[in-house]
């Protein structure tokens, strides 16, 4: 099976949604369904049929966590080091024709979030740089076409 790669605040977070909705959503959607259950024929009872919608979703997602927990290989990121890109670095890098500057964390799939400056490391930007230095030059290719940019800063934090 193929292992996930995940910082330890990603597995975290994934582990306090699977501890919410096994604790608290699973259990009020229980509630949800015996009351509806109460309101009679369940043919047209909307209510019912919400409340078994809603549990087959919060089903689901907890199987999903269960196995990307089972699967995660959680790597701390304040012990690497280095001088090349790799997963969990964070990279300073600027755009060579607008001059912009742009900070990323390369993360797991699950943690992405790209207002956060978090980019899945099977990201078209995070693979390019990945095995990158300071000073190189890496090229993504982009629907508006190719944009150059250069690594001005990587750090383990």
């Amino acid at each position: 099976m193929q292992k996930f790669p995940m910082t330890v605040a990603g597995h975290a977070a994934l582990e306090t949604e699977l501890k919410h909705l096994k604790s608290v959503e699973r259990p009020e959607i229980i509630n949800a369904i015996s009351v509806a259950r109460d309101h009679g024929d369940l043919s047209e009872n909307a209510e019912y049929h919400a409340a078994k919608e809603k549990q087959g979703f919060i089903e689901g997602r907890i199987q999903e966590l269960e196995s990307k927990l089972s699967l995660a290989q959680v790597i701390d990121v304040t012990k690497m080091s280095g001088n090349t890109v790799k997963f969990g670095a964070t990279v300073k890098i600027v755009n060579e024709d607008t001059e912009e500057e742009s900070t990323y964390q390369i993360v797991g799939e699950d943690e992405a979030n790209i207002r956060n400056g978090k980019i899945s490391i099977t990201a078209p930007m995070a693979r390019a740089m990945i095995s990158k230095e300071i000073g190189d030059v890496f090229e993504v290719v982009a629907p508006g076409g190719a944009k150059g940019y250069e690594i001005l800063e990587i750090t383990f934090q």
